[in-house]
């Protein structure tokens, strides 16, 4: 059974539960019920940092923040996985914790294949490598990843990578893109994302608008894609258009400047490029994500706060801070502030809340 279309068809019934929409019940007329009603603004900030954390064990310090609201998910790399079995049960400790709401938090984990794995087993194989076995063998591979996911109790994957693969790209040397054409890439990557989706995995497609311009990590320094306008929509976007109409869930936006769509900031810090390019140009309405907060490329762009504020702003709903739980703190206190001190729309992020809320209730 395929199970995208049926997620995609729970997240719109879910959006309009946590929109809270008038439900009529036989003998008691119209009820309305809107889960986002009793929160604090606090708390409607919480639900959109999605932070890492040291050790096997989830800290108490992330219970602690969970039950107060203050988070909407968390991220695991190896150092955080003795074992399947022992992740499976840290995150089950996780999801049981008593919290202002009852949706599952999102268990992220990246989970590409080849350089990029932090469990064993599927996917195994590169993007690259899979690329070369067509496309129904890479949903095979996406539904193994699913499955491999959620024996460990995650319940999202920051992958597929839907960057171009173009000759001297840092993506093309790693193997992380699947193949150098954005038909290709928008093919190969839909069909991996299908089969996480297919599994009950949300799918996350990365880094929006692309980085297949880029020599270098992407974490280590803020990179510019010297391409024209005509260009970036035409290949590096195509891939995401591809896989947004295939109903893919969630989207990371990147940390490079793309100066023919926003001449100062980077991708994840600009409105033009999350709300405009992303939201605007293709029509994406489900959550964005953004790349790590917490990595050095982003450091002289300000403190937490700052790039917090300026993330949210920019569009994104979730906030990635997988480092530092201090620095996530610090994040989740600026938005607050920014709030009340009419710097940010208190409209605009509960519609960003209820865009989360939605994707946690599609979850199995």
């Amino acid at each position: 059974m395929r199970l995208a279309p049926v997620l995609a068809g729970i997240l719109m019934l879910a959006l309009a539960v946590v929109v809270g929409l008038a439900v009529t019940q036989p003998g008691r007329g119209t009820v309305a019920r809107d889960p986002l009603a009793g929160l604090s603004l606090r708390e409607l900030a919480g639900q959109r940092i999605v932070v890492g954390y040291r050790g096997t064990r989830v800290p108490a310090w992330v219970l602690a923040r969970a039950r107060r609201g203050e988070l909407g998910g968390v991220i695991a790399f190896a150092e955080n996985i003795r074992t399947r079995g022992a992740l499976a049960q840290q995150m089950r400790r996780l999801q049981r914790t008593r919290r202002p709401l009852r949706e599952p938090l999102l268990t992220t984990i990246d989970q590409e294949g080849g350089l990029v794995q932090r469990l064993p087993g599927a996917p195994g194989l590169s993007p690259a490598l899979m690329g070369h076995r067509g496309g129904a063998f890479v949903h095979a591979r996406g539904l193994a990843t699913a499955a491999n996911l959620r024996r460990a109790g995650m319940n999202v994957d920051l992958a597929p990578v839907l960057d171009l693969g173009r000759p001297g790209s840092y993506q093309r040397r790693s193997g992380r893109a699947f193949a150098r054409r954005a038909s290709s890439v928008g093919v190969l990557g839909s069909a991996f994302a299908r089969g996480l989706q297919d599994g009950g995995v949300a799918a996350t497609l990365k880094h929006f608008p692309g980085l297949g311009g880029v020599a270098r990590d992407e974490d280590a320094l803020i990179q510019s894609v010297h391409y024209s306008a005509a260009t970036l929509r035409r290949a590096d976007e195509a891939p995401f258009a591809t896989a947004i109409h295939g109903g893919a869930m969630i989207v990371m936006t990147s940390t490079a400047r793309y100066p023919a769509l926003d001449r100062r900031r980077p991708a994840l810090l600009s409105r033009a490029i999350t709300t405009g390019e992303l939201r605007g140009r293709l029509g994406f309405r489900g959550v964005a994500i953004t790349d790590d907060l917490d990595v050095p490329a982003l450091r002289h762009l300000g403190g937490p706060g700052t790039l917090a504020v300026s993330a949210t702003a920019a569009g994104n709903d979730l906030l990635l801070f997988a480092q530092s739980p201090q620095r996530a703190r610090r994040g989740l206190d600026a938005v607050v502030r920014a709030v009340h001190a009419g710097r940010l729309s208190r409209a605009a992020l509960v519609a960003s809340v209820r865009r989360i809320l939605a994707l946690r209730a599609a979850l199995p």
